[in-house]
């Protein structure tokens, strides 16, 4: 695709939004920037990971615009839709937590992700392909720094032959003291993620992958048979945060509560028929162990009062989302949580997906000198779900995979939305899959795979 006439330019402006370099290309080696470790840095900020929020723009238009697969794709929008319209479903990917640090360690299991994901595009039936990728937040590690999104994100998806969208991370946005202007993380993931027209950024350096136009690090994505409501939990460490929370947190604007309603209520006002989920970095739930001195949870912990505030709105308009995603836990964890809306009871999966390459970490850690003790799957953890918002009726710990990364691969259709989990690196689409459930759209039944 020949780029605009316009040498002035910093950033060169591609006509059309342009996916890859059009042939496959060998894996990197190593990484072009040296990445030293951030360890000291860590120590000296680490009061800051609990504290230090951050503020962002208001997406572009209005709370209730969608932003379209079709436009994504520019002027083969019409075509690509149609196409998907015709085979009778949508399939596409997500992941989180995918940026890899160490270039010794991390940088193998990054591009195993994302090599599985672009064969996935690649040898797959028509009706199979999947349309798109949402990355649930962490693109680049340690702190979204620009000269490091060209081995954490560019050059691992160089090959990948379709749209990217993507939700900050807390390793996105965190803003490490003495940052210049015009630097910070989300500067650089607008920059990448959120451009007002196609370009190539800097950070691609000479690869073609150009910019993405979301409307903002929130935004509605509009696709046939689905819609995606796309949150940015912000920076913290723990807990996710989408507001000032009345106070609590007076950097963070409320734009997020007005779009979140606005969208419900569009849904709602249309009576919308297709799949709908919200997706977020931080997730709701997380597993801790029971407090019987056993056995430690993970490094992440749940975000209830996050949730708390979803589901009042969700509340206050009468829709509830078919399925929650989340990443920010670096591995994978399945939940049930059972809500009754109106007069209805509905079975909802809370799906964290964090083991796009980054790190893997243990669900439970052993504390005291006593080994882990590892949850049954199918634990019974309504503990987790601290004074709901809505009438929660349960919630179980389904299925987890705490051994090796992964990512999902979801498929709609008029009547069922299916979410799967694959483990990468484990051969074919049938052959990676370690657990899969179903959710009937009309009734919000679920059914596991």
């Amino acid at each position: 695709m020949p780029r605009a006439a316009d040498h002035a330019l910093s950033e060169p402006i591609f006509h059309e939004p342009v996916f890859d370099d059009g042939k496959a290309s060998p894996d990197p080696t190593g990484f072009m920037q040296d990445h030293p470790s951030d360890d000291a840095v860590y120590q000296q900020i680490e009061d800051l990971l609990k504290t230090k929020v951050v503020g962002f723009d208001q997406a572009r238009g209005r709370p209730d615009d969608l932003y379209t697969l079709a436009q994504a794709y520019g002027s083969r929008g019409e075509h690509v839709t149609a196409q998907i319209e015709a085979a009778g479903r949508i399939v596409f990917h997500a992941i989180g937590d995918s940026g890899a640090s160490s270039d010794g360690k991390q940088y193998a299991d990054e591009l195993t992700v994302a090599d599985q994901l672009t064969t996935d595009c690649n040898i797959t039936a028509t009706v199979d392909r999947p349309s798109f990728l949402l990355h649930l937040g962490d693109v680049v590690y340690d702190f979204g720094e620009s000269q490091y999104y060209y081995d954490q994100f560019y050059a691992p998806f160089r090959d990948y032959p379709a749209p990217i969208f993507a939700i900050p991370g807390n390793h996105d946005s965190f803003v490490l003291p003495d940052t210049p202007a015009g630097q910070t993380p989300l500067d650089v993931f607008t920059r990448n993620f959120c451009a007002t027209q196609p370009v190539v950024t800097r950070e691609a350096a000479s690869l073609h992958r150009t910019a993405m136009t979301q409307p903002g690090v929130y935004f509605a994505l509009d696709a046939p048979f689905v819609r995606l409501l796309c949150l940015f939990s912000n920076a913290l460490e723990d807990p996710g945060v989408i507001s000032s929370e009345g106070g609590r947190w007076p950097g963070v604007p409320d734009h997020q509560l007005q779009f979140l309603e606005a969208q419900l209520t569009r849904a709602k006002t249309e009576n919308y028929k297709g799949a709908l989920l919200i997706a977020v970095h931080h997730p709701p739930f997380t597993y801790d162990a029971p407090q019987d001195g056993s056995s430690a949870g993970g490094l992440h912990g749940s975000s209830t009062d996050m949730l708390r505030q979803i589901d009042r709105i969700c509340a206050k308009v009468g829709i509830y989302p078919h399925a929650f995603l989340s990443a920010h836990a670096h591995n994978y964890q399945r939940y049930t949580r059972t809500v009754r809306i109106g007069d209805k009871d509905r079975d909802v999966p809370f799906i964290v997906c964090g083991d796009g390459g980054h790190h893997v970490n243990a669900l439970v850690r052993a504390r005291r000198g006593t080994a882990a003790q590892e949850p049954h799957f199918g634990t019974d953890v309504k503990y987790l779900d601290v004074d709901p918002a809505i009438e929660s009726k349960g919630l179980k710990l389904e299925k987890y995979h705490d051994r090796g990364y992964g990512y999902l691969r979801i498929s709609v259709d008029r009547q069922q939305l299916s979410i799967g989990f694959h483990v990468a690196g484990q051969g074919s689409i049938a052959q990676s899959r370690f657990d899969k459930v179903t959710v009937d759209l009309a009734a919000h039944d679920m059914v596991a795979n």
